[in-house]
């Protein structure tokens, strides 16, 4: 499998359904309005990095990412989903 493929795979499969899950805990909590501005200012983030990540895919498909800045990316969401375990 190319690298590219990984990256878009981990984007895919793991990474966006990570955030659309979160994002929709958010939304649960604004919708029983216990939100507060960091909450909504939470939310926002994530979905800007949501948006993030599918102009990513888009620059996946369209072979504007190359295996470097792949494997970068790849170790970058890594690091990113252990800080959140931990």
């Amino acid at each position: 499998m190319s690298i590219q493929k990984e990256l878009e795979d981990l984007i895919k499969n793991e990474v966006l359904v990570e955030i659309e899950d979160y994002i929709d805990e958010l939304f649960e909590i604004v919708a029983a309005k216990k939100e507060d501005a960091e909450i909504k200012e939470e939310l926002k983030q994530m979905q800007e990095m949501k948006k993030e990540f599918e102009d990513m895919l888009v620059d996946l498909v369209h072979g504007d990412i190359d295996d470097e800045e792949c494997e970068e990316i790849i170790a970058e969401i890594n690091d990113m989903r252990k800080e959140d375990v931990e």
